[in-house]
């Protein structure tokens, strides 16, 4: 009887351990997922990055990445109801400031949460109140957002001088790695 009991016992622990391990490694990627990641892509692994679809342009005329060829491109997918948006448009705006005279394009593509994210008089007003000088354009139909196969509120894409996605970031932080990868992709010949 105790050796069945024992037994038992011991099916029963193992069971839990390993239900433990599972929950434990996605309770893991859960809490990594909802910190974002980055990847750095070489520019052999990459694909030529999709057009911006049209939408209405604030702080520009309409611009297309083809006749920005020769540039490094930011593009960082946000909407203005976005605290982690919010957040990051500090460095982006510093990004647009600094590098802007050595070759970068930034351009805000807004593709709106809420229903009150699609009013441009009301994004034009969160633009100016938010200090944003770079081109903005208006994505409610979520064109480029699917193009970019986009899954998250703030998303960065750069994309090299050949008009390649070279790295991307999904969410708030690593700020220093994008910085270094706008200065690497400046650098690049074309």
């Amino acid at each position: 009887m105790d050796r069945r009991r024992n037994m038992l016992i011991g099916i029963v622990a193992g069971v839990l351990m390993v239900g433990a391990l599972s929950y434990a490694t996605g309770v893991t990627k859960l809490i990594r997922s909802s910190f974002g990641s980055s990847a750095e892509y070489k520019s052999s692994e990459t694909a030529t990055a999709p057009e911006l679809a049209t939408g209405e342009w604030i702080n520009s005329e309409p611009l297309k990445l083809k006749d920005l060829r020769g540039r490094v491109v930011l593009i960082e997918f946000w909407t203005f109801g976005c605290i982690n948006c919010r957040n990051t448009l500090p460095f982006v705006n510093s990004w647009a400031d600094r590098y802007r005279e050595k070759g970068l394009t930034v351009i805000g593509v807004h593709s709106p949460e809420f229903d009150e994210e699609r009013n441009i008089e009301y994004l034009r007003r969160e633009v100016t109140s938010l200090g944003i000088r770079y081109p903005v354009v208006t994505d409610n139909d979520y064109q480029t957002w699917n193009a970019y196969k986009v899954a998250a509120w703030p998303t960065v894409f750069l994309i090299d001088k050949q008009g390649r996605i070279r790295w991307t970031r999904v969410g708030e932080g690593d700020y220093d790695e994008a910085e270094r990868v706008i200065q690497k992709l400046i650098g690049e010949k074309v």
